[in-house]
């Protein structure tokens, strides 16, 4: 089953954020807890960590601004 990457919440006012960068490949493996993207908002910009492991599937491209809770991408 899949899991869906999302992105998050990072503060109290974030209504949305940056995805600035992807630090794994589509296609590519990823553990669990490691980097797996960089998120921008208002006041910074933090590395977002893996929900799960196996393969991540890549929904939404890079340097786009999305809402919170958008699917960003899968892990399969």
């Amino acid at each position: 089953m899949a899991t869906e990457v999302i992105l998050p919440k990072l503060g109290f006012s974030m209504n949305e954020g940056n995805l600035a960068e992807w630090m794994v490949a589509d296609g590519g493996p990823v553990k669990e807890g490691e980097p797996l993207f960089a998120l921008e908002s208002d006041k910074s910009t933090q590395e977002v960590e893996a929900p799960a492991s196996g393969t991540l599937k890549i929904l939404k491209p890079a340097g786009e601004t999305y809402e919170v809770g958008t699917i960003l991408a899968e892990i399969v």
